[in-house]
């Protein structure tokens, strides 16, 4: 099992839940927790909601969810999908492996 973490702003939360989904899994299912994030885009970048260079703090939401083992199709399309749901340019994910104890 692992679980896969993702933080997106409020208004992108169902799309990115949706982008996310195993079909060997219940659909959308995942617990969602709001807070604050901070970024600052560098030269390089081409920000979605702020300018370059400037330190900025926004409401976004976490997302945890579960993924088995098996599903290994997780690995790759969901990661492709939820990138292309969601809207800045470099989206945030942790994935940890799971074990009982």
């Amino acid at each position: 099992r692992f679980k896969l973490v993702f933080f997106m702003p409020p208004a992108a939360l169902s799309a990115c839940k949706t982008a996310s989904s195993l079909p060997a899994q219940p659909t959308e299912c995942a617990f969602a927790s709001k807070g604050v994030g901070q970024f600052r885009p560098g030269d390089g970048a081409n920000p979605h909601v702020c300018s370059i260079t400037v330190l900025e703090a926004l409401e976004e939401v976490r997302v945890e969810s579960i993924c088995l083992d098996r599903d290994r199709h997780w690995r790759s399309q969901p990661k492709a999908d939820y990138g292309r749901a969601h809207p800045y340019e470099e989206p945030a994910y942790e994935v940890y492996k799971m074990q009982d104890l």
